[in-house]
């Protein structure tokens, strides 16, 4: 990664069950390997889980933030070389967020801007109003697909939802839980074709192909991330791999390569 601002991406997903909390957190351990200031944003506001499949116990989260808690109380460290933003689970408030709320958590995020390479959030699967804004607070985007027709469906949705509502063109793609480097090629296509024919503009990348690995539902069973407790398993691999592709990525030009400046260009898109 080129200059000195960070790069703040979305991993994200049009449907549930496609192991994007998974990737996101074994991708952060992987970055933070190489040296890298990590934060993951665990943003999937209402159905969090980021710090269960790390096996942690945070005290506070974002909802705490939102009432009064500033950021680094709730800014987690992690063993593994990098901090979580842990979210709460089973709180209805969270799935609805006023627009000065949104703003209220991206501000207060904003704080870390000097002490860090990489933010990462893990967004909610889907289309809704908390998953789209999320995605739109990002420099880039890593949308997470299956060989499933319907990850297929689900993903071409939010492509579609980003780019008709929000002008989303650029996007990157890793195909998880694939049986073999065809078939991931063969469903990455697919969804490049239907993108081309049907969204004129849509820029789609390959940036990674994790293999389908029994390592990885070991993992989140025993709630130690499979980079950790399987680091020569192919699934382990293929993030690391992912990893070092990502540091390859330019902070787009177009935004200052400054997270808050694009922050608030967004409210103000919004408002």
């Amino acid at each position: 990664m080129s200059g000195t601002f960070p790069l703040a991406f979305s991993i994200t997903s049009g449907k549930g069950g496609v192991g994007k909390t998974n990737i996101s957190v074994n991708l952060a351990i992987s970055l933070a390997r190489l040296g890298k200031r990590v934060v993951l944003l665990d943003a999937d506001l209402g159905l969090a889980n980021v710090d269960v499949l790390l096996g942690l116990t945070p005290k506070k989260n974002l909802f705490d933030l939102l009432h009064g808690a500033s950021l680094h109380d709730i800014l987690f460290p992690t063993p593994y070389g990098f901090s979580i933003l842990p979210a709460s689970s089973g709180v209805s408030d969270m799935l609805a967020l006023s627009t000065g709320q949104k703003f209220e958590l991206l501000e207060s995020v904003s704080e870390l801007e000097d002490d860090l390479d990489y933010l990462i959030t893990d967004t909610g699967a889907g289309i809704g109003d908390n998953v789209r804004y999320f995605n739109l607070a990002a420099q880039e985007r890593l949308l997470i697909l299956t060989p499933e027709p319907t990850s297929l469906t689900d993903a071409y949705a939010l492509v579609k939802v980003l780019k008709q509502t929000h002008n989303v063109e650029h996007f990157k793609v890793c195909v998880n839980m694939t049986p073999n480097e065809k078939e991931a090629k063969d469903i990455f296509t697919r969804l490049h074709n239907a993108c081309d024919h049907f969204l004129s503009g849509i820029s789609l990348d390959l940036a990674g192909i994790i293999p389908r690995d029994t390592d990885v539902r070991k993992a989140v069973i025993e709630q130690l991330p499979f980079c950790v407790g399987t680091p020569d398993s192919g699934a382990a691999k293929a993030v690391s791999q992912l990893a070092r592709t990502i540091t390859e990525w330019e902070v787009p030009e177009h935004l200052d390569g400054n997270i808050k400046f694009f922050w608030r260009k967004l409210l103000f898109r919004e408002s």
